[in-house]
């Protein structure tokens, strides 16, 4: 019997950005070398570089260091821009130590998962298919200071001035999907909508009850039991 073709999954294109231009190599090679179909397309070791090549390239996914060469904090002023251009990769911020006050500041600025240098080199490639999947990575521990944020800030809006729920019944649906980890795209095939309707509900719904990104909007669900 001739032998059934081997269906390989698509690789998933990735931006590696950290202030050290040896660990950016180190970290390349070892993606290029795992077992996963990984296709590293750039390596930067600043800010302006790493948005430049972000632009450029446009990966699936950017793993990105807290502290890049110009300066000990400019991986957040990144997150902060390609959250603001709406940018479609996906972002991991790579940290130091999962102090509660980074790890809170690095999902408000728009990642979808934070890992430590301490852990091992498979939990981030772990990591980094889990989020090319839709999914928010972060530790038991590290999404216990995510709640507790929530919980300490001001409680989400459920009514508007009249009374009224706040979000129709295709919001609530689309939040639910949201916090379930499925994408835009993946949203849109299970309404039945277009991915660009979808991503209008998105924005809009961020607006309405006050979240900035898919992880607080995600928060919001479980908050909401929706």
């Amino acid at each position: 019997m001739p032998r059934a073709a081997r269906i390989e999954c698509p690789s998933i294109s990735v931006i590696i950005a950290d202030a050290s231009r040896m660990h950016c190599q180190l970290m390349a090679t070892a993606l290029r070398r795992s077992r996963y179909r990984f296709d590293v397309v750039c390596s930067v070791t600043e800010s302006q570089e790493a948005l430049r090549a972000l632009k450029e390239k446009q990966p699936d996914i950017t793993v990105i260091s807290s502290n890049l060469h110009d300066g000990p904090v400019e991986g957040f002023n990144v997150l902060r821009e390609l959250h603001a251009c709406h940018s479609m990769s996906k972002t991991i911020m790579l940290i130091d130590s999962s102090e509660r006050d980074i790890v809170i500041e690095a999902f408000r600025r728009g990642a979808c998962g934070v890992i430590s240098r301490d852990e091992l080199f498979e939990t981030l490639c772990e990591c980094i298919r889990a989020v090319h999947q839709g999914q928010i990575w972060v530790r038991a521990e590290e999404l216990h200071f995510l709640v507790d944020a929530i919980v300490e800030s001001t409680a989400p809006r459920i009514l508007n001035a009249k009374g009224a729920p706040l979000l129709s019944k295709q919001e609530r649906g689309v939040v639910r999907l949201v916090a379930e980890g499925l994408t835009n795209r993946e949203i849109a095939r299970q309404l039945s909508l277009s991915e660009n309707t979808v991503r209008n509900y998105v924005f809009r719904i961020f607006d309405k009850v006050g979240t900035s990104n898919r992880v607080e909007l995600a928060l919001y669900a479980v908050h909401q039991k929706l």
